[in-house]
């Protein structure tokens, strides 16, 4: 089977998925799909099961490939978070993605100036400084890379696994604002400061600036985007059966 084709699938179906183009409930055969994509039934039997993994779809005896509504989505899932960022939902999905960074990371950085081994520390203050020379530079591809390497790590250097296996989507959200457009080319010598101020409060095991560092860079970027979900409405939504406590 050629890879290529299979991630073409993937990619086209979950699109449509996310897009609406195939709504919720919608249902159609494994046949059609092979025949309009121009690939084996065998590549779309894969496509699915990816598909399947992040709660897009469910296989139905009889009734062929349904899509399922939003509530069974894996959101955190990284190439999800791709597809949603790339659609006409990208304010809301953006907005989403910023307040549980704005919950979640300041809580890891004051865990990580506990908890964070030295040489993990060092690490992080190396980055911050290299961010802060690449960013003055202008190498917005590079400077991308070294910020996704230092939410990441203060993520890890929490010591908790469920904050760590967060480094995937936040990973795709600065990906995405980078493809949307909504990062300067030259970084605010401010934020620059903020990420190297985070990294001395967790290697001087401050947990209180740590979390006050990195809460600051986090209302910037709150700051720096809000206005891309100025008119999205906010649904409310109720928990899938069985998930009550």
């Amino acid at each position: 089977m050629s890879s290529s084709l299979h991630d073409r699938a993937v990619e086209e179906l979950g699109r449509r998925i996310i897009s609406g183009e195939l709504p919720a409930g919608s249902a159609v055969l494994a046949t059609d799909l092979a025949n309009e994509l121009g690939v084996s039934r065998s590549v779309i039997r894969e496509a699915v099961r990816v598909l399947q993994s992040l709660g897009l779809v469910e296989s139905v005896r009889r009734l062929g490939i349904r899509v399922l509504a939003e509530d069974h989505w894996r959101v955190l899932d990284p190439q999800l978070i791709a597809w949603r960022l790339s659609g006409t939902g990208r304010g809301a999905q953006l907005r989403s993605l910023t307040e549980l960074r704005r919950s979640v990371e300041p809580a890891a950085a004051e865990l990580a100036a506990r908890h964070a081994p030295d040489a993990v520390a060092e690490r992080l203050l190396q980055i911050a400084a290299r961010m802060r020379s690449i960013g003055r530079a202008g190498d917005l591809e590079s400077f991308q890379d070294l910020d996704i390497q230092f939410h990441a790590l203060v993520l890890g250097a929490s010591g908790n696994e469920m904050f760590a296996a967060m480094s995937g989507m936040i990973g795709a959200v600065l990906r995405g604002r980078t493809r949307l457009g909504l990062m300067p080319k030259h970084p605010h010598e401010d934020a620059l400061q903020l990420h190297i101020d985070v990294a001395v409060a967790i290697q001087g095991r401050d947990p209180e600036r740590a979390r006050a560092a990195m809460d600051a860079i986090m209302s910037r970027t709150l700051a720096e985007v809000e206005h891309i979900w100025a008119e999205e409405p906010r649904t409310a939504r109720t928990p899938l059966p069985g998930t009550l406590g």
